[in-house]
């Protein structure tokens, strides 16, 4: 497909293909489901992968996101352990709830992400029927060495549109690949589903003095502190040739940037800057970025990356493979670098924890966001599947919806049929102590 500016965004950003307003860039998409395997049904409940790779002038961008504005964690060293509670058991094979939520439960800044998942938002209809979000801060910067920080929104213009439970459990026996045929026919149609681009912006200052922290990907930017301004829209008007080579074969990496975007302070985002690459060598060899999906479509290639299994193309013939050289080789664009910003404080390896407690976000959203319905489903979501797990999890997980919101936590203890007072004595005590109360 492609993306299309439809507004001004120069004075943040010196990004070529952002340069100017009806300015075009060929687009590669990749929607997904994230834990289940190959074959899984698409209407599991599950955050959706929303992966962009931008085919600019200046090299391949991509924007690896999800469907979702916030995720479970922050620190990356539990990236590892929170994907195999999303997997299976490793003696049973099968799914297990008391890996799940004993995982989630000792991870209380995952409050945020599982009142969302656990919405009907965590079963859309479709691909086309969903927002993309960056969810990770990033920085733009000009051409005038001024940055900003800025989270990308992908906004449905079809509209959102989810199933409840009941119907997510018919269709994932029904057609469990609904949502794949949904977005292949809907293209063959001709009728092209589209986002449209709205970006938060946020200056150096105001993310300096921010009442949350601007880097956290378990917290979101409400919009009423920093209002989204429409950058561009998103139309997908072509299906893939040949899924193995278009769609198996297709590579992103939050590391994948180019001159006027860059990373933030985010741990969750720098862990992500290298472990993509490492993955994608791994699964489809040193010279996947040759692969045609994945090579620059509007830049030259200028690197001294050479030799490496399954390299097929020339191999850059006889040209220098060493820098510096006066043999015309590549050189670094002064003009490319970002400009520098400010850090303070003391290095350690320890767990972060922000003056803002990590239920704010997640209450907010069970009070103000959500309608009846919204909060009827999700507690009867929460139940049907919590109520799989041992008791002393169960505890501990009421314990924390109770910390967001009296209500939300009441409405689940009542559901898994727990003493509601107990599990309030539970929501009033430290994480550590809520973890020693409710050992096995």
């Amino acid at each position: 497909g492609y993306f299309e500016v439809t507004a001004d965004v120069a004075n943040y950003t010196k990004a070529k293909f952002l340069s100017k307003v009806g300015k075009r860039a060929e687009v590669f998409v990749r929607f997904s489901t994230v834990g289940g395997e190959k074959g899984s049904p698409d209407a599991a409940r599950d955050p959706r992968g929303f992966a962009v790779k931008f085919y600019t002038e200046d090299g391949n961008y991509d924007m690896v996101g999800n469907n979702t504005p916030v995720f479970f964690i922050r620190d990356p060293l539990k990236f590892p352990d929170f994907i195999h509670t999303q997997k299976r058991h490793p003696a049973t094979n099968l799914p297990d709830p008391d890996m799940f939520w004993d995982f989630l439960s000792l991870t209380p800044e995952s409050i945020h992400q599982v009142t969302i998942l656990f919405s009907d938002r965590g079963t859309p209809r479709s691909y086309r029927h969903m927002n993309g979000y960056s969810s990770h801060t990033f920085k733009w910067h000009n051409d005038k060495g001024q940055y900003f920080w800025v989270q990308y929104h992908f906004k449905t213009e079809q509209g959102i549109q989810n199933f409840t439970r009941e119907e997510a459990e018919i269709m994932a026996g029904k057609d469990p690949n609904h949502a794949t045929r949904d977005l292949y026919e809907a293209i063959e149609r001709a009728e092209y589903p589209s986002w449209r681009l709205e970006m938060q912006i946020m200056t150096p200052e105001q993310a300096a003095n921010y009442r949350f922290d601007p880097y956290d990907i378990t917290k979101v930017w409400p919009h009423g502190d920093v209002p989204p301004i429409e950058v561009g829209r998103l139309v997908l008007n072509r299906n893939p040739e040949n899924y193995f080579a278009d769609v198996e074969q297709a590579a992103f990496s939050p590391g994948n940037l180019v001159p006027g975007i860059a990373a933030s302070p985010d741990k969750m985002l720098q862990a992500r800057l290298f472990s993509y690459h490492d993955t994608h060598r791994y699964r489809l060899g040193p010279n996947y970025q040759l692969l045609p999906v994945n090579a620059p479509k509007a830049a030259r290639t200028s690197n001294y990356q050479r030799d490496g299994h399954m390299r097929f193309d020339g191999n850059a013939g006889g040209s220098p493979n060493y820098y510096p050289n006066t043999f015309g080789g590549a050189a670094p664009d002064p003009d490319a670098g970002e400009p520098p910003f400010q850090v303070s404080g003391t290095a350690a390896r320890q767990p972060y924890t922000h003056p803002n407690d990590d239920f704010v976000q997640a209450g907010d959203l069970y009070r103000k966001v959500m309608t009846d319905q919204d909060r009827d489903h999700l507690v009867s979501n929460i139940v049907a599947h919590l109520g799989n797990a041992q008791k002393r999890i169960q505890l501990r997980q009421a314990a924390i919806f109770y910390k967001a919101d009296d209500d939300y936590g009441r409405r689940v203890a009542e559901g898994l049929g727990l003493e509601a007072n107990q599990v309030r004595r539970l929501s009033a005590v430290s994480q550590q102590e809520l973890v020693e109360a409710t050992k096995e």
